[in-house]
């Protein structure tokens, strides 16, 4: 993995940022924990990338509130070509 930031999908639209933050801490120093609104995902960084590729492999396909999560290596954000000024 090249970053210490995970992506996390299918989440239960109940799950607040602090859930997230305390799942993701028993595999390691989290930074930040961030849901997106109502979308069923999130983003969580670790502090190193080892610690990010741990949290990834122990809860990849785990069910959390229910759901099965997807765990994966975030990606940077591509730019939006679709807007208008």
């Amino acid at each position: 993995m090249q970053g210490s930031k995970l992506y996390v999908g299918n989440l239960s639209y109940s799950v607040t940022n602090k859930q997230l933050e305390e799942l993701f801490s028993t595999h390691g120093k989290v930074q930040s924990a961030n849901v997106i609104g109502d979308k069923g995902f999130g983003f969580v960084e670790l502090s190193d990338n080892a610690e990010a590729e741990k949290a990834k492999e122990a809860l990849n396909g785990t069910d959390f509130e229910g759901r099965t999560l997807k765990v994966d290596e975030a990606l940077p954000q591509k730019p939006r070509t679709d807007r208008r000024y």
